[in-house]
């Protein structure tokens, strides 16, 4: 019998997120696992149906295992993909979905079966309004932060059933290559950092943030627009769900609404600072001190206010 939910794992971190949110559907829970021994019996435990494992090879990421994992959809034609934002796990439910003509949705908080379609909720709009969607199956749905029930303790269930899956020479190839020890290194071990986000109104005035953190001895991040869309500060320093997760003792957020996807980047800082003209901006509930006001005004009085201070103990 075909199974009609997948969960695609190439990692342990949200399984249990996954079999949560695959547990209310009917029919088999099948496990599409990428890695090693050890991770497809932490699966099997769970209480999937079954684990389809392909072993990874140490000198191959899991995202060369694409085509397999595409080609095995298409003969098992599964209903619903589930996966976490782990990139190699996005890429082989992506790579399934294509297979398969599914639609691919990011960031869902609630799904529903709807027989012939998947309706799922998701926050837009920074946060401010939820979307619902309803998505005729198949569909691959690429989970955030889900209200899902916590599926049943398996702790004395049989374990299921792993199937060691043959690559068969359909291995994608891929060129590994070092990056620069710049920018990327800096933003995720600082200590400090500022960042920035559509508050800012010109790609000129990323020099007065640079004032700024120059005057704290940060580093420089910014949200997902400025980084993809407007291009005013390098991708590498973007934070949020898909970038950088970061864990500095400071993170001053500055014009930033704080949408979910960019305070998940930052869940980790010991002390949130914001700076945002919108007293009910969301950014101020995760915030642990708050600055009412234009950056244009706030940020020039800061630099003066630090001029010749240090900081070596923050």
């Amino acid at each position: 019998m075909s199974a009609q939910t997948w969960i695609v794992m190439t990692e342990a971190a949200q399984a249990q997120a996954l079999l949560a949110a695959a547990s209310p559907w009917d029919g088999r829970t099948t496990a599409v696992v990428v890695g090693g021994a050890a991770l497809a019996r932490h699966v099997a435990d769970l209480g999937v149906s079954e684990v389809l494992w392909w072993e990874q090879d140490p000198g191959l990421p899991a995202d060369a295992y694409a085509p397999a994992v595409a080609t095995l959809a298409e003969q098992r034609r599964p209903r619903l993909l589930l996966s976490t934002t782990a990139p190699a796990a996005r890429a082989l439910v992506g790579a399934a979905a294509a297979r398969l003509g599914a639609s691919v949705v990011a960031g869902a908080t609630l799904l529903r079966d709807e027989g012939e379609r998947v309706v799922i909720e998701r926050p837009a709009l920074a946060g401010r309004v939820i979307e619902t969607l309803a998505c005729p199956v198949p569909v691959a749905v690429v989970l955030g932060a889900m209200s899902a029930p916590t599926p049943a303790d398996s702790g004395t269930a049989t374990p299921a059933r792993i199937v060691q899956m043959p690559a068969d020479g359909q291995l994608l190839e891929l060129e590994l290559q070092a990056s620069e020890p710049t920018a990327t290194a800096g933003v995720r071990t600082a200590p400090r950092v500022v960042s920035v986000g559509r508050g800012l109104r010109s790609a000129a005035d990323v020099a007065l943030i640079e004032t700024l953190a120059a005057a704290l001895d940060a580093e420089i991040a910014c949200s997902m627009p400025v980084a993809d869309d407007l291009g005013w500060i390098d991708k590498d320093r973007y934070v949020g769900r898909s970038g950088q997760h970061i864990a500095p003792r400071l993170y001053l957020a500055i014009g930033i609404s704080g949408a979910p996807q960019h305070m998940e980047g930052v869940r980790q800082a010991r002390v949130v600072v914001a700076i945002n003209t919108d007293p009910d901006a969301p950014i101020f509930r995760s915030a642990d001190y708050g600055i009412v006001g234009d950056l244009y005004d706030v940020v020039p009085a800061l630099v003066e206010a630090l001029d010749g201070r240090t900081f070596s103990h923050l």
